[in-house]
């Protein structure tokens, strides 16, 4: 029997979700099986319109499943109530997204310290600053993300998805609004905390370079999981 210990970070099983449009109800996701170990790396690959994003909606649990069983870090997602579903997202659960979703006017130390103030942490400052400090700006703490280039901006938003060391990573398309230059060294950022951390990492990525990266690729179309490359095969291929 698996002990709870062994147990995955993630498992979905049969996951359903339908999403409202105008035209009437579309099934975005039609019954996912996915099962993440605790430190890994995982490349979420596929087309647009797929359900890659909305699959990392229904993780970060800012959209409940309509169907099918969803465990993410010890808890049942579906069966916890919008302030339980907050406090998660609090304590386990980083996000980083295209779009920056910076407060406009909050300094980039403001931002980053954020979920700290949120879980009461009296040192969410001195954390905050120092996390800045680990993506190269230090010397930023107290601009505006208007003063910001679109690189500063990502790596303001990187350093507030990690600066609780939460357990998961949850990364969809990081680097699609940035140069490829820029986006590489936010990428290598990402990466380095990550081993840093050991924490657990999910990115939707259209680019394969970045998805080689991760340990693993699973790629998504229709709603389905049509394929799911272990680290192994990766290398051998």
């Amino acid at each position: 029997m698996t002990s709870p210990a062994e147990a995955p970070l993630i498992s979905a099983k049969g996951l359903v979700f339908t999403a409202a449009a105008a035209s009437g109800p579309v099934q975005v996701l039609r019954g996912v099986d996915l099962a993440v170990s605790t430190g890994e790396a995982v490349g979420i690959v596929g087309p647009s319109g797929s359900g890659k994003t909305s699959l990392l909606m229904l993780l970060a649990g800012l959209e409940r499943p309509t169907g099918g069983s969803l465990m993410v870090a010890g808890r049942d997602l579906p069966a916890l109530d919008e302030d339980a579903l907050a406090r998660f997202r609090r304590d386990e659960v980083g996000i980083v997204f295209q779009a920056f979703h910076l407060v406009p006017t909050m300094t980039a130390l403001e931002n980053v310290a954020v979920p700290l103030e949120f879980a009461g942490r009296r040192d969410a400052f001195d954390r905050a600053a120092a996390a800045l400090q680990e993506v190269g700006l230090g010397h930023r703490l107290d601009h505006y993300p208007g003063q910001l280039s679109g690189g500063e901006q990502q790596r303001v938003a990187l350093a507030r998805a990690v600066v609780a060391e939460p357990r998961l990573i949850l990364a969809d398309e990081p680097t699609g609004n940035l140069d490829r230059g820029t986006g590489a060294v936010v990428m290598d950022l990402l990466f380095g905390l990550r081993a840093r951390m050991g924490t657990t990492l999910l990115l939707i990525t259209h680019d394969p370079a970045l998805a080689e990266r991760c340990g693993r690729q699973v790629r998504i179309e229709d709603g389905r999981i049509v394929s799911d490359t272990p680290a192994i095969r990766l290398a051998a291929e």
